[in-house]
């Protein structure tokens, strides 16, 4: 049996694939290596793993996440993996990986990721050729959901939110300030904490305030970043994340604006993803 993985910041969503092929998900948390360690990793999946899944079965892990850059990185989501599928090879990659091969598959392009965070590559159909750096978010991934969620905290903690909206975010949250600052800077996972607050703006979307917020973070996106790589219009613009398939619409406006096309926009890359693993079999 083989488990395919696609990990986010936020969550990990997980295919088991059978011997013949039929597949089956669930979620886990995300295991993002720059906030978690090989222990931490190890704890979570013995908790949350489903109690069906017979981790001594497992042949073969794929598991493609957030941060998974450095040697170090790999290793310390690489150990754990080994550590609960003891029986499996392990293969460890960046989900860019992930998400160039669902949305390109073995065709060189553009892909993107607009979820928790954000990261984009000019995919050869093998592997990343050029990857601009987000910075993450601290110093950039503009377009994701924690720069939504930084923008709407910001304006929230400032008095520069339309009333009627701040009234709906008190009584949707609940936070006051030292609450949020305390989440921020003291609490773990601050990057999962910003970024669910960009559920606020799709949930008001209809609001020209959260329209507007939502168009100046993609508008950056595709200054700050896109416009950095070279012949970039040549490319069609292809994502996957939550952020980018709620907010397709005023992303592909965004595009549009940038002089890029727009080609597959999905929210997870775990079917077509698995679809690439066992087209490699299929191929073998």
């Amino acid at each position: 049996m083989i488990l395919i993985a696609d990990g986010g910041s936020t969550k990990t969503t997980w295919c088991l694939v059978d011997a013949d092929s039929s597949r089956s998900l669930f979620h886990t948390e995300g295991y993002n290596p720059e906030f978690i360690d090989t222990a931490g990793i190890i704890a979570s999946l013995r908790q949350h793993l489903p109690t069906t899944l017979a981790p001594n079965a497992i042949t073969e892990v794929y598991y493609y996440g957030a941060s998974v850059v450095s040697p170090q990185q790999v290793a310390t989501v690489a150990d754990a993996m080994q550590a609960v599928f003891t029986q499996a090879h392990v293969f460890v990659g960046h989900d860019l990986l992930a998400a160039a091969r669902a949305l390109l598959g073995r065709q060189a392009g553009f892909a993107a990721i607009l979820g928790t965070g954000t990261n984009s590559c000019v995919y050869d159909g093998e592997g990343i050729a050029h990857n601009v750096d987000s910075l993450g978010y601290f110093l950039g991934d503009e377009g994701s959901g924690a720069f939504i969620g930084k923008a709407l905290l910001r304006d929230y903690l400032r008095g520069d939110m339309p009333a009627d909206l701040k009234i709906a975010f008190q009584a949707t949250y609940g936070l006051e300030r030292d609450e949020i600052l305390d989440r921020l800077y003291n609490q773990p996972f601050p990057n999962r904490f910003i970024a669910s607050f960009a559920k606020f703006a799709y949930d008001h979307n209809e609001a020209s305030y959260c329209q507007q917020l939502v168009a100046e973070a993609f508008d950056l996106f595709f200054r700050n970043i896109i416009k950095k790589y070279p012949d970039y219009q040549a490319h069609t613009f292809n994502c996957v994340g939550s952020v980018g398939y709620n907010f397709r619409d005023a992303l592909t406006r965004a595009a549009a604006a940038h002089g890029m096309q727009v080609g597959k926009i999905i929210r997870s890359p775990i079917d077509d993803l698995v679809s690439y693993h066992l087209d490699e079999y299929k191929n073998a």
